[in-house]
């Protein structure tokens, strides 16, 4: 039996972690389409993160994007669309 998700959070904060598994119902669908850049803490090299506390908040949610590569292909490629779709305008207006 397919369950729907019983919440729906997008995350576009600015703030890494801000989003903890506490702040989460169970089995939400949770967005995270926050981008910062952290220091790893074993390397010293800057990583990308999300808003939310990835890793504490996936046992807990139904479905999460990861960050990066959760929703930045779907943005890239409806923004590649549209630049399309003003040149064809451009083209015949």
């Amino acid at each position: 039996m397919l369950r729907l998700a019983t919440f729906v959070c997008v995350c576009p904060l600015g703030v890494p972690g801000l989003i903890t598994v506490d702040m989460v119902k169970e089995g939400a669908a949770v967005i995270d389409v926050g981008i910062n850049r952290v220091q790893d803490q074993t390397t010293g090299k800057l990583r990308l993160v999300g808003d939310v506390d990835f890793e504490g908040v996936k046992e807990k949610a139904g479905f999460i994007t990861p960050v990066p590569g959760g929703v930045g292909p779907m943005t890239v490629a409806m923004l590649m669309k549209n630049t399309v779709a003003a040149a064809r305008y451009a083209l015949t207006h």
